[in-house]
């Protein structure tokens, strides 16, 4: 793997920090109808993937830990 200078490092981080800027800035320039249109287009994409047979097992793993976490804290 080859190293980075400092220099290198800086820039690099710069480059990602003015990219975090510039989508930050779309996202606002963005309307509520855009949003709205691209979390439907994400929603209905689901169904382009297969079905993962242990995704069920994660889930209830996952709402079993939350579950936990929740009872730890009083809720």
């Amino acid at each position: 793997m080859n190293s980075m200078t400092p220099d290198q490092a800086r820039d690099y981080l710069e480059r990602w920090r003015l990219i975090k800027q510039a989508e930050v800035e779309a996202l606002r320039a963005s309307s509520m109808e855009t949003k709205l249109q691209q979390l439907s287009v994400l929603v209905a994409s689901r169904n382009l993937f297969a079905d993962r047979p242990e995704r069920d097992g994660q889930v209830r793993e996952i709402r079993d830990r939350w579950a936990r976490i929740r009872q730890a804290l009083g809720g």
